[in-house]
């Protein structure tokens, strides 16, 4: 399912063969029934299977001698031991080892009837519909749930059990090394794909004008000995772009910013200037001109001169389209000259893009006019969704202390503001429902009004829409932040907010009509039916952000037992009322005094009133922060007596240590983090995956789990959230503030973060080796690097993949600890490999 990440990597190692990694002894005569025994004594340990290739190990550690290499080639005829099963896994020698199923006295012709097969086409294909929404990939263990609400009908139960059958349909990984039952299923590539057709699809039906669109098509029939190079999209993810114009959102006319772009326009523009001269003497105007034909066009400025293509010829005039600039002009004929052919080589720098989750309103004029004012003129940074002739793309400016998503900006201009909740100084309001409390003493709210009773009218609509439609096209394929969309809160499909990715499959929501935040995966999201979809996008958010007015504590320092006092007075409460005090315009928030009936008259029974005379608000010291292992170190009193805070995780195992090739072989890596030559952090370029799936699932558990009592000590592994990532750490130290300071053990970063912000790391979280390991640069004399050595080898290996010669193992109790000694080879030019340590002596001579 995925190519190797360097196409011009030498002599990169492949992973070990299966067969190399079994020890000595191949073609030694061993004792079967011993072998067998050990065997089934493992396999009733790990009752759900393992992969065979970790059995050597697993073997060698429990019985202190080496597997024999011929049980290995005998395990598939023990059937009366284990069961061997290969995968459709796309390395043919992952294995997987399960117990025998028990005997049964039971005559074969009285068992069950086996599973079918084959699959029948009906059944493939309703699975090949499901697959083709997911490109990033789909968990198996999703797939009863989403079949069940896509075609309103069980799958079948064989399905999961023998994955094989899916075979001609998908690709099957397993992400999760010692949980086989835990895979993901990729669809098989279908030949000719076709993303390629849609978008020349979107391209030909797109809103350029008539005569661009003739020039283009013109341009292939007179240009046939001097074509000129079609554009490439930037191969960074978020590239700089200017925008020019937009009269379409599935056609915004912008320029990329950058080397090879800009920088290339404005060097060719500066040639021509030269090239043509502005005096007398320069290159006569052309004599003939015709429709589609290339030109150099001195500027009504005088002081340019552009590429250009012909659209339309007059008597005197013409009209020509900039095609580096994207606007058209009518000119005098004497000012066009025949463009040279060395002014051929850069592509038409002007472009168009799709503005992601616009399609249905591309010519709305409320999202265009917020689209002028916001984007156009200004060079802004564009997340790439969808790579095509018209690439799909989200808007971010981020000139401002807050980055501004411009597609969600422009999706707000079509609320319709009469719908909005009616929230007013100084009134006071009842039958308010409170929605959500948050753990820093933020609430979100609902008050009666037109648009919360147009929202519920709607969403019932929906429901009964979905239960009467069998399809997939309403499965969300393509997630992006700012995206609105359904999920299901409370069993009913409610109104979201993409806020956050985590790779391919996980996404943080907000749920607008609420105020609750929540972590998902991308198959339990919805498309709004188109037919409900403008309706739902004028009415605007309908949870009111509030917060108690007049307490002594500001939001954000809540104690944990003030915020469920909280929750316990008004949440599953319909008939609060509140009164407005004040409105913070800058954070957004309605400052209100609240009321758990409607005597909003008499401040004394005020909830504000009622927590600002008692003991909630007042903070504990530093509550369950212990540091072993140290004579000054204090331990705090938890807030509450009876509360047995938990015991760290000590006592369970680590992960294995990272599998490394032997000396003088070559590893793909990705340097996560370098401060200087002696110290980077490296991470495997084959398990990236696999990391991304572990910190998913990391933060599907742990976003849904509460904040527990936890004793946090030095020296232990934990699951730390991180921004908004849940990270495995090594705790370093503990600060009498309250904070921790972590190092992640995937990404070798140190971090501080508050001691509310960990949890236990669960078993399930402990299977795939840690992924960060440090480093030092090989053929180069370790010593005190300068700044500028520094900033000079972070240039050239931070954040990049590269291939890592492994020259030397310091090996080391804990798999943190150990470190490698290696040459770092750059191999994404196709001319040469850069090897960093010559870069680093020819930038130390230079600087001696």
């Amino acid at each position: 399912a995925r190519q190797a990440p360097f196409q011009h990597t030498k002599n990169t190692c492949s992973p070990s063969n299966l067969n190399e990694s079994f020890g000595s002894g191949k073609g030694k005569p061993y004792n079967p029934q011993l072998v067998q025994g050990h065997i089934r004594e493992i396999l009733a340990k790990y009752s759900n299977g393992f992969w065979v290739s970790k059995l050597p190990q697993m073997y060698r550690e429990l019985y202190k001698q080496d597997l024999p290499t011929e049980a290995i080639k005998d395990l598939e005829t023990w059937t009366h031991i284990c069961i061997v099963e290969k995968t459709c896994s796309s390395n043919p020698s992952e294995r997987l080892l399960y117990p025998a199923k028990e005997q049964t006295n039971t005559s074969s012709s009285s068992s069950p009837p086996s599973s079918p097969a084959t699959l029948s086409p009906d059944l493939k294909q309703k699975l090949e519909e499901l697959l083709v929404k997911y490109s990033s990939g789909l968990w198996a263990h999703a797939l009863p749930k989403l079949f069940q609400d896509t075609y309103k009908t069980k799958l079948p139960g064989h399905v999961l059990v023998n994955l094989d059958l899916l075979s001609d349909i998908c690709t099957i990984d397993y992400p999760m090394p010692d949980n086989p039952k835990r895979a993901i299923l990729y669809r098989r590539s279908s030949t000719g794909g076709g993303g390629g057709e849609d978008e020349n699809c979107n391209r030909r039906n797109s809103s350029a004008n008539e005569e661009e669109l003739r020039v283009r098509k013109e341009l292939g029939r007179r240009l046939s000995n001097q074509a000129v190079p079609p554009l490439q999209i930037p191969k960074e993810e978020y590239p700089s772009v200017l925008v020019v114009e937009a009269t379409n959102t599935n056609g915004v006319l912008l320029r990329y910013i950058g080397e090879g772009y800009s920088q290339a326009q404005e060097s060719m523009e500066d040639e021509m200037r030269e090239f043509y001269g502005l005096d007398q003497s320069s290159p006569t105007p052309v004599s003939s001109l015709s429709s589609g034909q290339l030109v150099a066009v001195r500027a009504e400025e005088e002081e340019e001169i552009l590429r250009a293509q012909v659209c339309e010829v007059m008597t005197d005039k013409v009209k020509v389209y900039y095609v580096d600039h994207g606007f058209s002009e009518v000119i005098s004929k004497n000012k066009a000259f025949e463009l040279h052919e060395k002014f051929f080589k850069l592509p038409f720098q002007a472009t168009k893009c799709k503005l992601a989750g616009l399609e249905p309103f591309c010519q709305d004029p409320a999202v265009l006019k917020k689209f002028e004012t916001m984007a156009s003129g200004k060079i802004l940074l564009a997340e790439i969704l969808e790579r095509g002739q018209t690439p799909l793309v989200v808007l971010y400016d981020t000139s401002q202390d807050d980055d501004i998503n411009i597609n969600a900006a422009c999706m707000k201009a079509l609320h319709d503001k009469s719908l909005a909740s009616p929230l007013q100084v100084p009134n006071a309001y009842m039958n308010v429902t409170i929605s959500s409390v948050c753990s820093d003493g933020t609430i979100y709210c609902q008050l009666p009004s037109r648009g919360l009773a147009k929202m519920n009218e709607t969403l019932e609509k929906i429901e009964t829409y979905f239960h009467s439609q069998v399809t997939s096209e309403f499965l969300v394929s393509r997630p992006f932040c700012g995206k609105r969309c359904l999920a299901r809160y409370k069993g009913k499909w409610s109104r979201v907010e993409i806020t956050n990715l985590h790779g391919s499959r996980v996404l943080d929501i907000l749920f607008i009509d609420v105020g609750v935040q929540a972590s998902v995966e991308v198959f339990e999201l919805r498309e709004i039916p188109p037919p409900f979809l403008r309706d739902l996008m004028a009415i605007p958010p309908q949870a009111v952000k509030c917060c108690l007015a007049d307490l002594a504590v500001s939001v954000g320092s809540w104690t944990p037992d003030a915020v469920q006092w909280l929750r316990d007075k008004v949440l599953n409460t319909t008939d609060c009322s509140m009164k407005v005090a004040k409105v913070d315009e800058k954070k957004r928030c309605i400052h209100v005094h609240l009321f758990t009936d409607k005597n909003f008259h008499d401040p004394d029974r005020s909830l504000n009133r009622q927590m600002a005379q008692s003991e909630l608000l007042k903070q504990q010291p530093d509550v369950f922060l212990t540091s072993s292992g140290g004579g000054g170190n204090t331990t705090t009193t938890p807030s509450s007596p009876t509360e047995t805070p938990s015991s760290p995780t000590s006592s369970l195992q680590l992960p294995p240590p990272l599998e490394l090739p032997t000396i003088g072989n070559n590893m793909d890596v990705y340097v996560s983090l370098a401060c200087h030559p002696g110290h980077f952090v490296l991470q495997p370029w084959g398990d990236m995956y696999r990391l991304v799936v572990l910190m998913g699932e990391m933060i599907l558990y742990y976003n849904k789990t509460e904040e527990k009592p936890l004793n946090i000590e030095k020296n232990q592994i934990y699951a730390a959230k991180v921004e908004n990532s849940w990270h495995r750490v090594l705790v370093k130290g503990v600060l009498n503030s309250g904070l921790v300071s972590v190092y992640e053990l995937d990404y070798g970063k140190h971090e501080l973060v508050s001691c509310t912000q960990l949890r236990p790391l669960i078993k399930e979280f402990r299977q795939l080796p840690f992924q960060g390991i440090t480093a030092q640069l090989a053929g180069v004399k370790q010593r005190q690097w300068s700044e500028e050595a520094s900033i000079v080898f972070r240039h050239h290996v931070e954040k990049k993949p590269m291939v890592a010669q492994l020259e030397a193992v310091q090996e080391a109790t804990n798999p943190w600890e150990r470190k490698l000694t290696v040459f770092l080879v750059d191999t994404s030019q196709e001319e040469k490999d850069t090897w960093v340590h010559d870069i680093m002596i020819y930038s130390t001579k230079i600087n001696c």
